[in-house]
């Protein structure tokens, strides 16, 4: 045996220990990327959670319901309304510029809102504003950190890295969502914007100090630009086609994806519904609210875990968790008390993961593969413009009906969805797969919009 030989089977142990850690571990630019993303989600996630309670609980007075429920649909517009921009941006900037940029731009801003908290009470349309800013550098961060994650890691870690990605936006979520009514309970909403103010800006520390040896410019982006241009062959890249011709030739996905956007209009309510209960209802302060969504959370990823266990077809598995979900939407219109509230919010939880499992799972498998990439933004797009639209919606009745009234609305506009997709499900039997396989993209079909 050579010298060399003897130094690569000594060197095999250290290298096979080293593979045994988890990837953020022993790949130090991934993991500084990928605290970044956390403290960016829970940020977000707080910021959004406390000033609906801020609202609800102290500022808004009688118009609380209208107050919040604009505020959450101007949360979720940049999503939506800037998909085309963030697409260009993405693909044209240097990606960790993009990052770096956006969440710098988003602790600015939040500073910038802090220091004019603390100094006087902003007017309404400030707090709104910020909101506004705040999730339009979101809705550029995370499209962009999905799209970097080859730059960062090996071939090889690819999956290991997208999994601890889409996993991450769940945690930081309901670490957001649990700290933002507890901060506003203690610190008003100064204290929840500084807060996030420092989230961001260390995030955005974070990406400047990391190094992406796979950015426009570098040796490592100049050998991928053939394949990304076309295949390296001198072959021009396959022409995207247009959604309508997809879901033409898809007719089922089509009445699926009709059937959630439906169930949106009612399911995300929630986010409006929960705080007016906890305010008119319960009679409780921010701890209440922070139990609400971390029970929500919590469900939401037991769900995700759970739902490819689950025997029977997706329409029939669907079907099956949308009405028991709206059971779970409908029982604190029935029973008053917080322990109904938090149980059917981990109820609800449960049954928006394992449909986001399920669902995009059945999409992977149906929608051609050069189509994936346009369905699932489009598909996102869609979804998520249901929300602002059921936070006007349910914000403005919940200043004419009592906030019981509203779960009963929820409960009873979920069932007609849940039979039409079972009944989907029985006229296209042969398009609805009875196998699962775990999903491998954040989309979520119905549920929480973040």
């Amino acid at each position: 045996m050579t010298a060399t030989e003897a130094a690569a089977v000594s060197e095999a142990p250290a290298a096979a220990a080293a593979r045994r850690l988890p990837l953020v571990l022993r790949n130090r630019r991934f993991g500084a990327v990928w605290a970044a993303q956390v403290l960016t989600q829970a940020a977000g996630r707080m910021f959004q959670v406390g000033a609906v309670w801020w609202l609800v609980g102290y500022a808004a007075g009688a118009d609380r319901g209208l107050a919040s429920g604009a505020f959450l649909a101007v949360s979720t517009l940049p999503a939506v309304a800037l998909a085309p921009l963030v697409a260009a941006l993405i693909a044209r900037r240097p990606h960790r510029t993009v990052l770096g940029v956006s969440a710098a731009v988003a602790g600015l801003t939040a500073l910038g809102t802090a220091g004019w908290t603390y100094a006087a009470t902003p007017p309404m349309a400030v707090t709104y504003g910020a909101a506004l800013v705040l999730a339009g550098c979101q809705a550029v961060f995370d499209p962009c950190l999905t799209t970097s994650v080859p730059e960062l890691v090996e071939d090889a870690d690819i999956e290991a890295a997208t999994g601890f990605e889409l996993s991450t936006q769940s945690l930081a979520g309901l670490a957001g969502g649990l700290l933002g009514p507890l901060v506003v309970d203690a610190a008003g909403l100064a204290g929840i914007v500084a807060g996030c103010a420092g989230g961001y800006l260390l995030a955005a520390a974070l990406i400047g100090a990391t190094r992406f040896p796979g950015v426009p410019g570098t040796a490592a982006a100049d050998s991928a630009a053939p394949a990304a241009d076309g295949g390296g062959d001198g072959t021009a890249p396959a022409a995207r086609r247009p959604l309508r011709r997809i879901l033409a030739e898809l007719p089922f996905i089509r009445r699926v994806l009709l059937c959630f956007t439906a169930a949106n209009v009612f399911t995300t309510a929630v986010f409006v519904v929960m705080p007016l209960y906890t305010r008119t209802v319960l009679h409780a302060d921010g701890s209440t609210v922070a139990a609400l969504e971390a029970a929500l959370g919590t469900g939401t990823l037991v769900g995700s875990f759970t739902g490819s266990r689950l025997p029977g077809a997706p329409t029939v598995v669907g079907a099956g968790c949308l009405g028991l979900m709206a059971a779970a939407l409908g029982l604190p219109g029935l029973a008053g008390g917080r322990i109904p509230a938090v149980a059917a919010m981990a109820v609800a939880g449960w049954c928006v993961g394992v449909i986001g499992v399920r669902f995009v799972a059945l999409f992977q498998r149906l929608v051609p593969a050069e189509d994936r990439p346009g369905f699932f933004a489009v598909m996102q797009a869609l979804l998520g413009a249901t929300f602002p639209v059921s936070s006007l919606v349910f914000g403005l009745l919940g200043d004419h009906l009592p906030a019981r009234t509203l779960c009963l609305v929820q409960a009873l506009g979920v069932l007609p969805v849940a039979a039409a997709l079972w009944w989907t499900g029985r006229c296209e039997p042969a398009t609805a797969p009875t196998t699962t396989t775990t999903a491998t993209t954040s989309a979520q079909p119905i549920g929480d919009p973040r």
